[in-house]
């Protein structure tokens, strides 16, 4: 997620018309009745803060959530100026609770890693603070966080509540360090034969089965948007 526009009203009034004109009144109308869905901060904190020892010794996790709910709303204001009106973000999930977390940040403890929860959770509300700001200062913009940290952390802490059976370990492989499709296939050695039965596929992202159990979460907040 990345945006180049500047924050101000003229630069976002200066892109809507120019937008306008290019698309034409039937392109701008698709433009302004599609629903936008933006993923903010998981790649970032997963697969480079993390494990980036430039980024976790030279800020804090505060500091780098600063700098990626900044972008967000540049991201957020550029898309209103071309004329988005229906926005919907999702939330940093439960980071601490993933499989590959616990394996690599665990210290030999099979339960959620706090450090990494507190990480997401203190960037959720920043985000909210953000959608809350840009909702009060954009009247006709529908935004709303679609919060995924509490049903996976839900699925997480507590499968069987839902029907899961394994939640520490990931259907693939070893299900502790494996993800893509390279090393997580049907064909994939020690990959389990019932993958409904796993809150994770592989060791960071939830099987289809806990994904169901996610989205039905989020319908009412989807409504909001599209009703």
């Amino acid at each position: 997620m990345s945006s180049l526009c500047p924050n101000n009203s003229t630069t976002s009034k200066n892109t809507r018309l120019s937008w306008q004109w290019w698309l034409g009144s039937a392109g701008q109308s698709i433009v302004s009745n599609s629903l936008y869905i933006i993923s903010a901060g998981s790649t970032d904190f997963g697969l480079s803060y993390y494990i980036n020892p430039f980024l976790f010794k030279t800020q804090t996790a505060d500091q780098f959530s600063d700098r990626l709910v900044g972008i967000f709303n540049n991201t957020v204001t550029q898309l209103y100026g071309m004329g988005a009106r229906r926005i919907g973000v999702f939330s940093l999930p439960p980071f601490g609770c993933v499989p590959l977390a616990i394996a690599v940040f665990g210290r030999s403890s099979s339960n959620c890693v706090p450090r990494l929860n507190n990480d997401s959770e203190r960037f959720n509300m920043k985000l909210s603070a953000a959608v809350k700001s840009l909702s009060n200062r954009h009247q006709d913009l529908k935004i709303v966080v679609l919060d995924i940290y509490k049903p996976l952390y839900n699925l997480a802490t507590s499968p069987e509540a839902q029907g899961f059976s394994e939640a520490r370990r990931a259907c693939c492989g070893t299900g502790t360090v494996e993800m893509t499709v390279l090393l997580c296939n049907t064909k994939s050695v020690g990959t389990c034969s019932n993958a409904t039965t796993y809150v994770f596929w592989d060791s960071v992202h939830p099987s289809e089965a806990a994904n169901e159990v996610i989205v039905d979460s989020l319908n009412k907040d989807i409504n909001r948007l599209v009703i």
